[in-house]
């Protein structure tokens, strides 16, 4: 499947199912070239359209000029309030072949994966929620390509080249592992399966997000103190 854009319209897809927690992956192949202004999108949440009071995590691939590298920008809403922006390089070229990417949503962690690497985990640290985590919103899974050229590439300084579209982004291998939600519950086939049963990244995949955030993370919220005026999120201060 093609996504396009053109200086008239963006492209997306959704998911026929919601889930309350679930594994979603797919390949995806970005845009090449001169991308600038425009940001190919994966990503699971709440419809909007129920309130403003939505959960959501993002996989945002925000675009380039050519000879730059792509930004991969992730961010965590719960109950509308986003603000938990990890950023990351990749360490190939996403735009001449297909890399997988998945989100794993269940009660006790985030965990975002790209090329069976996991790059970020938000866990579930607080059964009081006074850290916020998405428990009890379905959330379907999205994919867009759209223009953002007021904030996506170098903070919004470099535009979009309408002379370079149609620009196209391509997915496939779509799989969801999840608890479907209908009819207001959801239903777990199997609450033994390790995407479900996992609490925490550990051993090889710990050395491995290890890794990636160490030589290709180039934001992290919780770096960020003045941006929350001295004082960080709470869960900054619990290994998230």
């Amino acid at each position: 499947m093609s996504l396009a854009l053109d200086n008239s319209s963006g492209s997306g897809f959704e998911s026929k199912n919601e889930f309350i927690y679930a594994k979603v992956e797919m390949n995806i192949k970005l845009v090449p070239g001169n991308s600038a202004g425009t940001v190919t999108s994966f990503y699971v949440q709440q419809l909007k359209s129920e309130g403003n009071s939505w959960d959501e995590v993002d996989m945002e691939f925000l675009g380039n000029t050519s000879g730059d590298p792509y930004v991969l920008h992730t961010n965590i809403f719960t109950k509308g309030m986003g603000n938990r922006e990890q950023q990351f390089y990749l360490w190939f070229d996403p735009t001449t072949d297909f890399h997988t990417y998945s989100i794993t949503w269940n009660p006790a962690h985030i965990v975002l994966v790209v090329d069976k690497k996991p790059i970020r985990e938000y866990r579930n640290v607080d059964p009081n929620n006074n850290v916020p985590y998405p428990r009890d919103q379905p959330m379907k899974l999205y994919g867009s390509l759209w223009n953002a050229d007021d904030w996506a590439t170098r903070g919004g300084s470099v535009k979009t080249d309408w002379s370079k579209a149609p620009f196209t982004a391509s997915f496939n291998n779509y799989t969801a592992d999840g608890c479907v939600y209908a009819n207001g519950a959801s239903s777990c086939p199997d609450k033994t399966a390790p995407w479900y049963s996992s609490e925490l990244i550990d051993g090889d995949d710990l050395k491995q997000m290890q890794w990636v955030q160490k030589n290709y993370m180039i934001y992290n919220y919780c770096d960020d103190s003045n941006r929350f005026h001295g004082s960080l999120p709470a869960e900054c201060g619990r290994k998230n």
